[in-house]
């Protein structure tokens, strides 16, 4: 089966067809988001707060992100795997951004990387892109920027921020960026970005007009007591494991598990051998 192309996802903000994009963090995940058949799949650095336990996605490295995604990779043959670029490997300089975009297709097996920022890194977009590795843009709430914006708000209210996102998308897209992750930005202006663009837009928290969605797996399993206001739990997994485990611990107190069907047998005889030995 052929993996994804960045030109089908072009195509499908052509034909008006909506885009579906999950994160995915590890091998037996991604083989049931690749049989759903799900296009897009990110590996974010939000693996950070859901899979590490960090505080934020700011002390994720390349080498956790490289891991994780080389068992995502393994996971898939159908969706295009991203590779979210961590804090601080690509603001420094045009030559860190390439090198790291290159780690995600030599080590991790990516098809694309995502980058945050629009005006202020298109030019190591261009830079990449120049290089043959795709980029997704990632603009309005930027998680890696969550302290210089004042915590996890809604970007684009104000007027001036509000062109700002437009300027940064059309940054974006005039670089060669594939297309542009908005991030808790108001639907009317989310709806207008997309109108302005060629480039699909891919939402979170922006709104039903963007091109395509996003959403953190753990969010749609429902794999946390907390639910963010663009979030919807589609399965309240945690409940479930929660049920099998606490099961799973009685039955092993009670002697109920494991039972003959779940043991291996050994001839009687060469027990009685061994009786004797």
């Amino acid at each position: 089966m052929a993996r994804v192309t960045i030109n089908d996802i072009r195509e499908m903000k052509r034909r008006g067809e909506k885009i579906t994009m999950i994160t995915s963090y590890d091998y037996s995940t991604a083989k049931i988001v690749d049989k759903v058949g799900i296009p897009l799949i990110l590996v974010g650095d939000s693996l950070g707060m859901v899979v590490l336990g960090y505080e934020n996605t700011l002390p994720v490295t390349m080498d956790e992100m490289i891991h994780h995604t080389k068992a995502v990779v393994r996971g898939t043959q159908h969706a295009l795997i991203i590779g979210d670029m961590p804090f601080m490997t690509y603001h420094v300089s045009a030559e860190d951004a390439m090198r790291n975009a290159a780690r995600f297709m030599q080590e991790g097996g990516t098809q694309a990387v995502k980058l945050e920022g629009g005006v202020t890194v298109a030019d190591k977009v261009k830079r990449i892109v120049q290089c043959g590795i795709p980029v997704m843009g990632h603009i309005g709430l930027t998680p890696q920027s969550v302290n210089q914006l004042g915590g996890h708000l809604v970007q684009g209210k104000r007027p001036e921020v509000a062109r700002q996102l437009i300027d940064d998308a059309r940054a974006l897209e005039q670089a060669g960026a594939f297309s542009v992750v908005l991030e808790s930005v108001p639907y009317k202006l989310a709806a207008l970005i997309t109108e302005k663009v060629s480039i699909p837009t891919i939402g979170i928290g922006a709104g039903p007009s963007c091109d395509g969605q996003v959403q953190v797996i753990t969010d749609t399993f429902g794999l946390s007591d907390f639910i963010p206001k663009h979030a919807k739990q589609y399965a309240k997994v945690m409940d479930i494991m929660t049920n099998a485990l606490t099961e799973y611990q009685e039955e092993v107190k009670a002697g109920k598990f494991p039972t003959e069907k779940h043991s291996y047998i050994i001839d009687q005889d060469v027990i009685e051998e061994l009786k004797a030995y």
